[in-house]
């Protein structure tokens, strides 16, 4: 078989890499293996906003039905991803950044930075700014869970803490204690900081 795009059913485009069984394989070579787990993290990274996920679990390898299926296998080639390949490749998506161990103290699932919480927190201010938000003081719930469907809405409370950190730093929020758990107020700034 030679080794080419595949259009998934969900309309994914995967990689024509997706094709080649070694893919599937935890290299022995480290140089190898770092190009592989290189490619895996842009598989993962690109697939996650197609399909709205915000977490990964090593288990999801082994488990058929996952939201992942259509990336950790490859019918095609008879091909799956073992959760230990998975694991490694979680490892070092945490150490480059593109993802956290969550809940933290583990390190079978992760919460996937498919933005960086600086991206994240650009999106919510503008949010706020386009929905007319701004001094108004908004529940962590109501972010992401709005009457609206927004790019906010099944946002994970981390990465929602992360954005609302990076918006107080530069002074564009403010977080408030409310009686149904944590709120933020958005303050007029200089947009794009």
């Amino acid at each position: 078989m030679a080794l080419s795009t595949h259009q998934t059913s969900s309309g994914f485009l995967l990689p024509s890499i997706h094709a080649a069984p070694p893919f599937f394989t935890l290299q022995p070579n480290a140089g190898t293996q770092a190009i592989v787990s290189q490619n895996w993290t842009r598989l993962i990274l690109s697939y996650a906003p197609h399909k709205r996920l915000f977490v990964l679990r090593a288990e999801d390898a082994d488990a058929s039905g996952s939201e992942w299926d259509e990336i950790l296998q490859n019918p095609r080639i008879n091909r799956r991803l073992l959760s230990s390949h998975l694991s490694a490749i979680l490892a070092d998506m945490v150490a480059k950044g593109d993802a956290v161990y969550e809940p933290p103290r583990q390190t079978s699932s992760v919460l996937l930075y498919w933005r960086s919480p600086e991206e994240w927190a650009q999106v919510l201010y503008d949010w706020a700014n386009a929905t007319g938000q701004m001094n108004t003081i908004m529940t962590f719930y109501e972010i992401v869970e709005p009457p609206v469907p927004s790019e906010l809405s099944g946002l994970p409370l981390p990465i929602l803490r992360k954005a609302v950190g990076v918006l107080t730093k530069s002074s564009r929020a403010q977080v408030i204690a409310v009686p149904d758990g944590e709120g933020v107020r958005f303050l007029a700034g200089i947009p794009g900081k």
